[in-house]
């Protein structure tokens, strides 16, 4: 029976090659046809450029736009600008738009739950633990998008705090070479990296396009929530309104700066005995309970 077999499939894959061969061979006279003598081209050039675009710029590209445009018109102008206001001041995380992102977000609350309930049916769980971890998973779903956009808010926010005075200094020193602000602010950007730098980036741009000092500035804290940005930018403005000078006004803001981060510094560290108490309660004292007092508790049972 093997032998039939064998005999069969190797009669079979001798007449395919076959017939390959020479379906390939006259495909390859008819493009070479082609080539010399209709389109006078190189035969490795394809004629139709449909054929030259990947499948995902032939299908899922379209229908991603197309889905994106139902998606614009069902999410409402004012949920638009408060997510498109919060994913300015995360730094524009992956690239998203508004629209992007929810449906990312709705593509992840489909997904996890499907991915926590089949690792538990290959788990072999019970049907109980099974549809717990299905609601936990889709909680996590609905709840981690923002939970990270909102980390992404406050690191982006500690960093600047971190990065300002040294930038203030820079731009001080600057000034007091006998730069203008916006020569002195740009001369910084082309030094330094950051957030903040990217941001200064960004105001200069705005202001070779048009806008004034006052409005490119006052956009840096639409884009970047840091408190002691905001004090910068509030006593630039004011410097400039009311000609005062930069440099002074510079160099009271950096050791403002600095005093309000030792402020914060002093603050948590005044938080670490409160933070301490719990772990040290629920997990050090027991144990040095049981090293101590256990001995004698052995002894205790072992006398009574």
């Amino acid at each position: 029976m093997a032998f039939y077999i064998s005999f069969f499939l190797s009669i079979c894959l001798l007449t395919y090659g076959l017939v390959g061969m020479r379906a390939e061979r006259k495909g390859h006279i008819q493009k070479r046809i082609h080539a010399y003598f209709v389109t006078n081209t190189s035969p490795h050039q394809p004629a139709d450029p449909e054929e030259e675009r990947s499948f995902y710029q032939r299908v899922l590209k379209p229908f991603s736009v197309a889905l994106k445009r139902k998606y614009t018109k069902r999410l409402g102008k004012e949920k638009a600008s408060k997510l498109e206001y919060m994913l300015l001041q995360a730094g524009q995380p992956f690239g998203f738009s508004p629209v992007e992102f929810k449906m990312a977000q709705i593509l992840l609350t489909g997904l996890l739950p499907l991915m926590g309930a089949g690792i538990a049916l290959l788990s072999g769980l019970s049907i109980k633990l099974i549809l717990l971890i299905t609601f936990l998973s889709l909680g996590a779903a609905v709840i981690y998008p923002k939970l990270f956009l909102k980390k992404k808010i406050q690191k982006r926010s500690q960093i600047a705090g971190k990065e300002l005075p040294d930038i203030l200094d820079l731009l001080t020193i600057s000034l007091e070479a006998g730069l203008g602000f916006d020569a002195a602010l740009s001369k910084v950007v082309s030094k330094k990296q950051g957030e903040v730098i990217k941001e200064f980036k960004i105001a200069l741009e705005e202001m070779r396009l048009g806008q004034t000092r006052k409005e490119a500035l006052n956009s840096i804290n639409d884009r970047l929530s840091s408190s002691e940005l905001k004090g910068l930018i509030y006593n630039i403005i004011q410097a400039e309104k009311l000609g005062v000078g930069m440099v002074s006004v510079l160099r009271v803001q950096t050791e403002e700066i600095r005093e309000y981060r030792r402020q914060k510094a002093e603050e948590t560290a005044m938080k670490a005995p409160i933070k301490m108490m719990f772990p040290l309660v629920l997990f050090i004292f027991p144990t040095l309970f049981i090293v101590l007092l256990g001995p004698a508790m052995i002894q205790l049972l072992g006398s009574l």
